[in-house]
């Protein structure tokens, strides 16, 4: 067992086993949902520093750099939607503003 449960089951209120169960499973998707969330962040990231690279000094390479992690970036925002970690709608207003960073650009 992760600590992190350790401590929940210390810290719960739960009376019945079914209502500890319950605040296991939270605690079990909260970790998952934030794993998915930081991702979807550490990715954006590196999307818009790529194409800030390719603003600066646009070549094939840095281009393609670009398209690599914009698709990374895509795929791992439509997991989360998938899995229920993001809204539909959360996850569409990502990726909008991802592909409006690089239209001006192109």
């Amino acid at each position: 067992m992760c600590t992190s449960l350790i401590v929940l089951l210390e810290l719960t209120v739960a009376n019945t086993k079914s209502a500890l169960k319950r605040a296991e499973i939270a605690e079990r998707n909260r970790l998952r949902n934030k794993a998915y969330k930081s991702a979807v962040k550490t990715l954006m990231k590196k999307y818009l520093s790529a194409v800030e690279t390719y603003t600066a000094n646009p070549t094939s390479e840095a281009k393609q750099e670009v398209q690599v992690r914009l698709s990374e970036a895509y795929s791992k925002i439509d997991k989360a939607v998938k899995r229920g970690v993001l809204h539909p709608n959360n996850g569409a207003r990502k990726k909008s503003r991802l592909a409006s960073k690089l239209k001006p650009v192109t």
